[in-house]
């Protein structure tokens, strides 16, 4: 199973919580509703705070989709409370993997049990080695994430069995194309 991710980079630092990820006030949305769920992309990182991060958005003015595919974050990636919501508004919003340095325990499973993104681990610091708008591509399978902006390749942490159920598209997936549960 190849699985290679490619696309700009949104660098964040440490401890970015859930309400940065997605303030609790968008959280009046239907994710099953077709319609509706655009709206967790539309407000994803809206909760960032500019002292810190600037006037840059991740998603830009009426829109719905980020630039953005690559996360590169910290540690404590996630932390703050354990609602699904904020990894499927970074999912909605088109990231499709996460590198940093820790993840929160309940954020991690929530992406891989829903399916909505790849979150690895980096073995050593990693947001000093990239910069919002570089060009990345990770390697699923080789734990690697390269930087193609400035020709550099990072070690990461092998994802383990999970690999399989976030690759499968999250947990109930993974349940049926193993046999587990019946279709």
């Amino acid at each position: 199973m190849e699985k290679q991710i490619s696309g700009r980079v949104f660098v964040l630092g440490d401890d970015v919580d859930t309400d940065q990820i997605i303030p609790a006030k968008h959280l009046v949305y239907d994710l099953l509703h077709e319609k509706e769920r655009l709206e967790y992309g539309k407000y994803a990182l809206s909760g960032l705070p500019a002292a810190k991060y600037g006037s840059r958005p991740f998603v830009k003015p009426f829109q719905y989709r980020s630039e953005y595919t690559i996360l590169v974050a910290g540690r404590n990636f996630g932390c703050g409370s354990s609602r699904e919501h904020a990894p499927a508004a970074l999912n909605i919003a088109g990231v499709q993997g996460i590198i940093a340095k820790s993840f929160a325990r309940i954020f991690f499973r929530n992406c891989i049990d829903g399916g909505f993104c790849v979150p690895m681990t980096s073995k050593n610091g990693i947001t000093e080695l990239f910069k919002t708008e570089n060009i990345a591509v990770i390697d699923v399978n080789r734990s690697i994430i390269a930087n193609s902006t400035t020709n550099t390749v990072c070690e990461l942490n092998s994802m383990g069995f999970e690999r399989e159920v976030v690759m499968a598209g999250g947990l109930f997936s993974y349940a049926r194309e193993s046999g587990i549960i019946s279709r």
